[in-house]
């Protein structure tokens, strides 16, 4: 199981990372504040999405309201020290599956999270798809812009392919660089602007204009074309 959970208590989210890791969650995924929730979430299927209600950056109802706005079909599960009827109500119109009042026990969590797995799908992702002349097939990890093949490093072709999946989407530096290398590697944040640049000589070639839009200040993006 596939988890992101937006907590900003830090004692309490590290001791549910432990936790779910422990049961058997394959990854579990943490942030603290609302717009990274919505950054990782918009950009990686989640089979289930643990969103705190009181956050900064943009609190869990902010948050699952602009997923639902946004298209995102995963599970949500809205987990909250307010269990009032209208706050419960409140979370589950801004678009929740699920509601789990503080405290509360990692037992009956682990199996909220099983039963809306279940009943979640994960959306089938392109295989081969076609972005303004150029193709991409996730299949044979190959890359070709009319009759031209172009060959790309690993690194590159994630970035390329995080990039379409997600195109019309802004991704932040910081997002494509916790994806593709982790923070938790030796190399800078720089590294993703040289590979862009790389990139960006192979697939655009001779048209007049990038595929890859710079976002200055924030990150990256590629238009749906």
């Amino acid at each position: 199981m596939k988890i992101l959970l937006a907590e900003d208590d830090e004692m309490l989210g590290e001791l549910v990372v432990h936790l779910l890791k422990k049961k058997g969650a394959k990854t579990v995924d943490w942030v603290t504040e609302g717009e990274d929730a919505y950054d990782y979430a918009a950009a990686s299927f989640y089979d289930v999405v643990i969103l705190d209600w009181m956050m900064p950056g943009g609190d869990g109802i902010f948050v699952c309201k602009k997923l639902r706005d946004s298209g995102y079909g995963g599970a949500v599960l809205m987990l909250t020290a307010k269990d009032a009827l209208m706050d419960r109500v409140e979370g589950l119109d801004a678009g929740a599956d699920d509601y789990l009042a503080k405290p509360f026990e990692i037992e009956e969590l682990w199996a909220r999270l099983r039963a809306l797995a279940r009943r979640t799908y994960s959306p089938i992702q392109e295989e081969v798809m076609e972005v303004n002349g150029l193709n991409i097939n996730r299949t044979a990890h190959s890359v070709s812009r009319g009759d031209r093949k172009i060959n790309l490093t690993p690194r590159e072709f994630q970035l390329l392919d995080m990039l379409i999946q997600n195109r019309g989407t802004v991704l932040t530096r910081e997002l494509i660089f916790d994806r593709i290398w982790g923070f938790d590697t030796d190399v800078s944040m720089k590294t993703i602007d040289a590979t862009v640049k790389l990139l960006r000589k192979k697939i655009d070639h001779d048209e007049s204009s990038s595929m890859i839009e710079t976002v200055r200040g924030v990150g990256y993006k590629v238009e749906k074309g």
